[in-house]
């Protein structure tokens, strides 16, 4: 069975694209940035512009993900005097047209709408706090019980036994996040930005199995 092609829009250094490698889906990473470590196929591009000129269909596209720049809701919003472009809704009315199915990843604040909440405590082998909205235009369902989240180790010190590992902005010991993260490839800025690939992995699971429905009922 050929495995669907699902685009990764946004893609930075391909911490959703593993997740959805390993749930079954060939993955093609779009950027404007060029990103050496992205993982697998990479066209360097505007994001947006790649989908609204009809690049898409120069293969067979089954579903896309995108992770549209996350500044423009976070408390760096007004960092060094500078706005950040919120490309969110841009982003949801390109992929609306598509008629394909999409998840729009972003973080808490972020105007998405009836996203699902994933956290890395509810993933084994993670220890990271990194709470995540997803936006779907298909029946994504998550587990109503979430642990609570973990004491966050104080930037700058690794953590101790019961604490998660901050990842943000400037910090120190990559090896350590590498492994908090469940990423092994990125460097220290592609980890701050990243999310960990087990979140897509748990949302191509179910993506696959839509698709796969989908067929069926064609």
């Amino acid at each position: 069975m050929t495995r669907p092609l699902l685009l990764d829009l946004f893609c930075c250094q391909g911490g959703a694209a593993k997740g959805y490698h390993d749930a079954g889906f060939d993955v093609v990473g779009v950027d404007i940035e060029e990103q050496p470590r992205y993982p697998y196929e990479f066209v360097r591009a505007d994001a947006l512009a790649f989908v609204r000129v009809g690049n898409a269909g120069w293969r067979e596209v089954s579903a896309i993900h995108a992770s549209p720049p996350c500044q423009a809701f976070t408390k760096a919003r007004k960092l060094q005097g500078n706005d950040h472009p919120d490309l969110l809704d841009a982003t949801r009315e390109l992929l609306e047209a598509t008629g394909l199915p999409y998840v729009i990843e972003n973080v808490k604040g972020a105007p998405l709408r009836d996203p699902v909440v994933l956290e890395g405590q509810m993933f084994p082998g993670l220890n990271v706090h990194r709470p995540r909205l997803f936006e779907t235009n298909w029946p994504l369902t998550v587990p109503a019980l979430i642990p609570p989240p973990p004491r966050q180790a104080k930037m700058g010190r690794p953590p101790v036994e019961g604490e998660a590992m901050q990842v943000v902005g400037h910090f120190s010991d990559v090896p350590a996040a590498r492994k908090a993260m469940g990423i092994d490839w990125m460097n220290q800025y592609g980890l701050a930005q990243a999310i960990p690939p087990a979140y897509t992995e748990f949302i191509g699971s179910q993506l696959m199995q839509h698709l796969q429905a989908e067929r069926v009922a064609a």
